[in-house]
């Protein structure tokens, strides 16, 4: 099926931005969000000749009542939406109980409760067009619960993968589709400072998330290697072994 209406979020930079530059690339119509305006404006200039269409909007997903406004503008604007691509997040975190706990509360409010706000302005508009799909960015730290500064960032993310397959089990054989895609390292500036031989380029990163995105299936770890192997491993070893893999 084609979808050609997209509405993404987090669109300004990394993974939001590349998946912009893709779809426009293929001549699809495109809604826009991040709280940088000024630079989702660069961004439709620079790809206004190759979408067939670009909306965009200042949205900052924090601010739960202004999120299925702006959703409902854009659906007007495009004339329906096709996708919608919950991407907004934010990746910072302290060790928990260390007088940092403002960084953990904005990453389970962006990454959760914000990701839930655009949770239900999606499926509101899919629920009346009855058809839609609706597509989740995880992370592969959803799959077990990460240490130290990693902690409240891997439960929001395990957070938002359980909302995905509550719906995949309430929608199942209904035409709203919801996938939930685990990316492991992709260079973007929320990995900035990650360390590690696994870390893929971001242009190879972006490909991959789109061809998962494109199969519209339930559930994808992106890269498919070495990730694949690591969700195998984190999801059925012994915790004695998987602590010292995380």
């Amino acid at each position: 099926m084609s979808r050609n209406k997209i509405l993404i979020t987090g669109a300004s930079s990394g993974l939001g931005e590349g998946m912009a530059k893709t779809y426009a690339a293929q001549g699809r119509a495109l809604a826009l969000c991040a709280r940088r305006i000024e630079r989702l404006d660069e961004l439709k200039a620079e790809l206004g000749a190759q979408a067939s269409q670009i909306a965009t909007a200042a949205l900052d997903v924090t601010d739960v009542d202004t999120v299925p406004v702006v959703f409902g503008a854009l659906r007007d604007e495009l004339g329906g939406l096709d996708r919608v691509i919950v991407n907004a997040g934010l990746g910072k975190g302290a060790p928990i109980g260390t007088g940092k706990a403002h960084a953990n509360l904005d990453t389970v409010r962006t990454n959760l409760v914000g990701a839930l706000a655009q949770v239900e302005a999606a499926m509101e508009i899919f629920r009346a067009q009855n058809s839609g799909h609706l597509v989740l960015i995880s992370s592969m730290s959803a799959v077990r619960g990460l240490p130290k500064a990693q902690a409240a960032y891997s439960a929001s993310k395990a957070g938002l993968s359980a909302l995905g397959e509550g719906l995949q089990a309430e929608l199942a054989g209904s035409p709203i589709k919801v996938s939930v895609i685990l990316p492991g390292y992709i260079s973007t500036d929320i990995n900035a400072g990650v360390k590690t031989k696994m870390m893929t380029e971001r242009d190879a990163g972006v490909a991959a998330l789109i061809a998962a995105i494109e199969s519209e299936r339930n559930r994808v770890v992106v890269p498919r290697w070495p990730w694949t192997a690591i969700d195998l491993a984190l999801r059925h070893l012994p915790a004695s072994i998987t602590r010292r893999m995380v």
